[in-house]
């Protein structure tokens, strides 16, 4: 055989080998398409409300994914390879999942799933003390009241969310197990809207007992209006967004009947108030109430010749006519309102006593031990060590520590 046939037919066995090759490389780099995995599986029935639904996308990134059935909200993970819900389901709802992922090639995959949540045999609800668009004071706690006692607060605890249109600080106080109060650190800010989202849909409150709702309110803190009153020195201080602008002549509790010591907030107001008590049953004017056990501020007509010298009442704070006028013209429930240099102690939940306790002292009756951070955008939670220091001073920016105490040695004049 001739050496250069020889030779040709080795190169086009070769060219053919490499063409092959060639193939199979182009074969072999092309990108597979991604996947999608979604739970809770489709067709699920009974799927628990406490577990998330989850998108994984394996060999590609997520671009897209919608629940319809509920609104459910969700967050990607910074790669873009995994979705998850961020708050519990609803119970008892049929969702469908749809999302969608692309591989590093542009190709697209789309997948979708439905289940159902499990439908539970007994559920708790919650009640909020504000009202919708009602206006109170600078010092008003948000009071929840559910319908079961809880046991799981941490959980319960971590669905409640404050949207605030100025910077707040707060807390949240478990006062039993089924009252809890958020504070501010301090005082709201004056003229604040506040609106409080719980979402209870789906959260376990105690085993077997799911939330079914989720309660939703907006509410407005109107101006700072505080007063003190000194069982010592017969007067009232009164400021409005920071300023004093008066200082009345008082009288308070009499010996026996003492005015208690504490930082309370108004409670409602009546003008008219019946007021019978030992002795007496009289028509009060000008009626504002700050404990549950019937302490007022009020028009006292009958005792102005005592007012700034001597303490007369039942345990009320006796004003003058025009001056319980223009208090009860200013007053929201929630404004703060201290007595102070009394010899008897204020009880607790008495009305409301939040700031009966210092900071520190609320933070302790938060399941969670942390504090929210409160904005326009929401709510976190937060360590309390990471927060910079209050610089809120009393009375007209918060409560004075110890305010509830008994004043040792306090005379009556």
């Amino acid at each position: 055989m001739p050496q250069e046939y020889v030779r040709s037919g080795r190169r086009i066995l070769l060219a053919l080998a490499l063409a092959g090759s060639a193939g199979l490389l182009a074969t072999g780099c092309q990108d597979a398409a991604a996947r999608l995995v979604i739970t809770p599986a489709y067709g699920s029935a009974a799927a628990n409300p406490g577990d998330p639904i989850s998108v994984t996308a394996i060999g590609g990134e997520i671009k897209a994914v919608t629940v319809s059935g509920d609104p459910v909200t969700g967050s990607l993970n910074r790669g873009r390879t995994r979705w998850r819900s961020t708050e519990t389901l609803p119970v008892d709802k049929t969702l469908r999942v749809s999302a969608m992922a692309v591989n590093a090639s542009g190709q697209i995959v789309r997948r979708s799933t439905t289940f159902h949540t499990m439908t539970p045999t007994r559920t708790f609800s919650a009640k909020i003390n504000e009202g919708y668009q009602q206006t109170y004071g600078v010092g008003v706690p948000i009071i929840l009241t559910f319908s079961r006692p809880i046991t799981n607060r941490q959980a319960v605890e971590r669905s409640l969310e404050i949207t605030t249109s100025k910077p707040v600080v707060g807390a949240w106080y478990w006062d039993n197990s089924q009252t809890v109060f958020f504070r501010p650190r301090d005082y709201w800010p004056a003229n604040t809207t506040v609106t409080f989202t719980a979402h209870l849909d789906g959260v376990e409150g105690a085993p077997g007992i799911y939330g079914a709702h989720t309660l939703t309110q907006q509410f407005n803190i109107g101006p700072s209006v505080i007063v003190v009153a000194s069982t010592v020195t017969h007067r009232l201080m009164l400021y409005r967004n920071g300023t004093l602008i008066h200082n009345w002549p008082i009288s308070t509790g009499a010996p026996g009947d003492d005015t208690p010591n504490g930082t309370y907030l108004t409670l409602a107001k009546g003008n008219p108030v019946q007021m019978t008590g030992p002795g007496y049953s009289i028509s009060v004017p000008w009626a504002v109430e700050f404990t549950d056990s019937g302490i007022f501020l009020h028009d006292a007509y009958w005792s102005v010749g005592e007012q700034g010298y001597v303490n007369v009442s039942h345990g009320c704070v006796n004003m003058a006519p025009a001056d319980a006028d223009i208090y009860y013209s200013m007053a929201w429930p929630g404004n703060p309102v201290t007595v102070t240099g009394s010899p008897r102690a204020g009880v607790w939940d008495n009305g409301w006593t939040q700031w009966f306790l210092t900071w520190s002292q609320y933070l302790r009756g938060s399941a969670l031990h942390e504090a929210v951070i409160a904005g326009p955008s929401g709510s976190t939670f937060v360590s309390p060590a990471t927060l910079p220091a209050s610089t809120a001073t009393a009375p007209t920016q918060t409560s004075a520590p110890g305010n509830s105490n008994a004043v040792t040695g306090a005379g009556v004049s």
